[in-house]
C-alpha cells in the first residue's frame, strides 16, 4: 500500500461474500464468493467451515440476486441475465459445477420460493408486464401464472404442502397500502387477510410447519411489529413493544419459535421470540449491525438451535457466523479478510441527530478521514426507502481512505424510523427530503476541522438522484458533485423503468405524471440544469433497467444545449459503463468505477 492505487485496488479486491443459504438439512451453506477474485458459487461446511468452490463462471460476475437450495439439497438455484441488466432466468447448478436453464421467461424473473415437496417452484415474473406470481413444476417444465394484479405481487410462499400460497399486494385505491393474502396454489381463492388498516403496509415472512399459521409484519400501529396469523381462527397474535422498528425473518423448525430483527439508531439487533409467551430476547451479539441470513423461509436455519448471522459495524467487514440459540455462543463460518489493507486505518461511524429545516429530527452517520483540514464528501443512501446503517461500506471506506471524511443523512422518507417517517416522503420527493441532506452539508460547513471550500456530494440509485438534486436546487452547498445510476426526468422514468418500479417506485411515491404534472416537472433535476455551479460527474451503466441510460443522457444532452462544456476541464464529465447495470458487485468492475471516482474527485476538490 505504497501509493493511492495499490490502496484502490486492494480496497475493490476484498473478497466479499453475498446470500448465504442453509440447506435444507442444515449441514451446508451455500453462499456467493469472489475470494478467486470473480463471484463463484460456493459450498460451506457448517460444522467445520470448510469451504469447497463449485462454480467456474457459470454464474453471474454481479451477485445482486439470491441463490436458493433445491429440496433435496442437491442443487442451488441462481439467478443469470445479461452483462447485469436483471433480465433474470433461473438456473440450477450441481456439486459437479453442471449448471442448465430452469425456468428461461421474458422480462425479469425472480425465484420466490422452492416447494418441500421437490416438484414445484414459486416465481416473480414481469413476463405479462406488471411483476406477478407463476407456479413452475419441475416435472413438466410447465410455468403457470397464478396471480394477474395491476400492481405488482410480493413475496411468494409456498405452505409446506404446496397446496397454498402467501403473497403481498394491492387492490385499494391508497398506493401507500400493501395487503398479505393466501390463495390457493393455483391462485384461485385469494383472500385478503385484512391485517392492519388500509394505508398501512401488511406483508407474509414465513409458513409456520404446520401450515396453519403464518408470519408476518404490519405498520398500522407506526412502527413495524411481528405477529402470527391463525389462519383457522382469522386472529393474529403480536408481538413486542412497538418501541423499535421490527422485522419477522422466518419460524424456526420448533413452530414454537420465530426470527426477527430490531432497527434503533442505524443499529440491528437479530431477537428470538417465543410463540407461546410472547418473550423475545436479544442475542448475545456486538453493537453493530448482526442480521439473519437467508430470505424467506428456513434459510437461516442450520438446526433447531443454530442459525446463521451476518456481524459487521461501521469500520469491520462482515463475517458470517452461526449462532447457538441455546448456548447463546457463535462461531465464525467466514471470516472477515482484510489482505494487505490494515483494518485499523478504517473509519469508525459516529452516529449523531440533527434538526432539519422545519424542526425535524434526522439520524446521520459521520466518519472522520483524520485528514486536517478535511475535504468531505455528503453520500446519500439511494432507495429511497433504505437506511444507511452502523454497518461496513465499501464505497464509504474507499471515500475515507482517498482522504475525504463522508455524511450520511437517513433523509425523511429512510426506514428504520416507522412509517409516518416514510410517509413523509409521499407526495414530496425532491422536495424536504432534500433540504434534510442539505441541512447535513450545513453542518459539514460549520465544523472547523472541514474544508469549507472542498465539499462534494456523491450517491447512487436514489442517492444519484439526491446528486443531481443537490447539486441543481443547493448549488451554493458544494465544490463538486458525482451522480451515479441517477434518475434526472422523472417523466422518462416513468414511461422507460420496469413496470413493477413504475407502481412500487413512482406511482406510490408521487403518483402518476397525469395526476401530477408540476410535481413531475418540478421535481426533475433536469429542470434546473441551468443552476449547475460546480464540476459534476455523471455515471451510468449502459445495462441498467432500473433507472435506464436514458436518464443520464437527457441531463447530458440538457447541459449541452445550456452551453455548459464537458471534458476533463469543462463544466461536467460524462462516464457510461458498458457490459455493467444498476450497479455491480464484480471487482473488476468495482476497482473501474473506483479508479473514476478518485480521478475525478482528485481534480475537482
Amino acid at each position: 500500500m505504497t501509493d493511492d492505487r495499490d490502496l484502490l485496488e486492494d480496497l475493490a479486491s476484498l473478497p466479499t461474500f453475498h446470500h448465504p443459504t442453509a440447506s435444507p438439512d442444515g449441514d451446508e451453506v451455500a453462499v456467493y464468493y469472489d475470494v478467486s477474485g470473480r463471484n463463484e458459487l460456493h459450498l460451506i461446511d457448517a460444522e467445520t467451515g470448510e469451504l469447497t468452490q463449485v462454480s467456474d463462471g457459470e454464474v453471474p460476475r454481479n451477485a445482486r440476486w439470491p441463490v436458493e437450495w433445491d429440496a433435496d439439497g442437491e442443487r442451488v438455484f441462481f439467478h443469470l441475465d445479461d452483462a447485469g441488466n436483471e433480465q433474470n432466468d433461473v438456473y440450477a447448478i450441481d456439486r459437479e459445477g453442471e449448471a442448465e436453464p430452469v425456468v428461461e421467461m421474458d422480462g425479469q424473473v425472480t425465484l420466490a420460493d422452492v416447494g418441500e415437496d421437490g416438484e414445484t417452484l414459486l416465481l416473480g415474473s414481469s413476463a405479462g408486464g406488471q411483476m406477478n406470481l407463476y407456479r413452475h413444476d419441475l416435472s413438466t417444465g410447465e410455468t403457470t401464472k397464478v396471480t394477474d394484479y395491476e400492481r405488482a405481487a410480493y413475496g411468494g410462499l409456498l405452505s409446506p404442502n404446496c397446496d397454498r400460497i402467501a403473497y403481498a399486494t394491492n387492490e385499494t385505491d391508497v398506493f401507500e397500502n400493501m395487503d398479505a393474502y393466501v390463495a390457493n396454489a393455483d391462485g384461485s381463492d385469494p383472500r385478503n387477510l385484512q391485517i392492519g388498516e388500509t394505508g398501512a403496509e401488511a406483508a407474509p415472512a414465513d409458513w409456520g410447519p404446520d401450515g396453519e399459521r403464518l408470519l408476518v409484519s404490519d405498520n398500522t400501529e407506526d412502527l413495524s411489529r411481528c405477529g402470527v396469523y391463525d389462519l383457522s381462527t382469522d386472529e393474529v397474535t403480536w408481538f413486542g413493544d412497538l418501541d423499535a422498528v421490527e422485522e419477522p425473518v422466518a419460524f424456526l423448525p420448533d413452530g414454537e419459535r420465530f426470527l426477527a430483527h430490531r432497527t434503533r439508531d442505524a443499529a440491528v439487533v437479530p431477537l428470538v421470540y417465543d410463540v407461546e409467551t410472547g418473550e423475545g430476547r436479544e442475542l448475545d451479539v456486538p453493537e453493530g449491525v448482526t442480521q439473519y441470513h437467508g430470505r424467506q423461509g428456513g434459510d437461516p436455519v442450520l438446526g433447531d438451535d443454530r442459525v446463521l448471522l451476518t456481524h459487521t459495524t461501521g469500520d469491520r467487514r462482515p463475517e458470517l457466523l452461526a449462532y447457538d440459540l441455546e448456548a447463546d455462543e457463535s462461531e465464525p463460518l467466514l471470516e472477515a479478510e482484510y489482505g494487505d489493507v490494515d483494518p485499523d486505518r478504517f473509519a469508525e461511524a459516529d452516529f449523531f441527530t440533527f434538526e432539519s429545516h422545519d424542526g425535524l429530527e434526522i439520524e446521520a452517520l459521520l466518519y472522520d478521514s483524520g485528514e486536517r483540514p478535511s475535504p468531505a464528501v455528503v453520500k446519500p443512501h439511494g432507495g429511497p426507502r433504505a437506511q444507511d446503517t452502523r454497518s461496513f461500506d465499501l464505497y464509504t471506506q474507499f471515500l475515507v481512505s482517498q482522504g475525504y471524511s463522508v455524511l450520511e443523512v437517513n433523509y425523511r422518507g429512510s426506514t428504520g424510523r416507522g412509517r409516518e417517517f416514510v410517509e413523509l416522503l409521499y407526495d414530496d420527493w425532491g422536495g424536504d427530503e432534500q433540504a434534510d441532506i442539505a441541512e447535513g452539508a450545513k453542518l459539514l460547513r460549520d465544523k472547523d476541522w472541514i474544508d469549507e471550500n472542498r465539499i462534494a456530494v456523491f450517491g447512487g440509485s436514489y442517492g444519484g438522484y439526491s446528486a443531481y438534486c443537490q447539486m441543481t436546487m443547493y448549488p451554493e452547498l458544494y465544490d463538486a458533485g458525482v451522480a451515479w445510476i441517477g434518475l434526472t426526468d422523472l417523466d422518462d422514468m416513468f414511461e422507460n423503468t420496469m413496470p413493477h418500479y413504475r407502481t412500487e417506485l413512482l406511482e406510490k411515491n408521487i403518483g402518476t405524471p397525469d395526476e401530477n404534472p408540476d410535481l413531475y416537472r418540478e421535481r426533475s433535476p433536469v429542470n434546473h440544469a441551468e443552476n449547475l455551479a460546480a464540476p459534476l460527474l455523471m455515471v451510468h451503466g449502459v445495462n441498467d433497467r432500473r433507472v435506464p441510460v436514458s436518464q443520464a443522457r437527457i441531463f447530458r444532452d440538457e447541459l449541452r444545449d445550456l452551453g455548459f462544456e464537458d471534458g476533463e476541464d469543462g463544466d461536467f464529465e460524462y462516464v457510461e459503463l458498458g457490459e455493467e447495470g444498476h450497479a455491480s458487485s464484480d471487482i473488476d468492475q468495482k476497482i473501474r468505477l473506483f479508479e473514476i471516482l478518485a480521478d475525478f474527485l482528485d481534480r475537482r476538490l
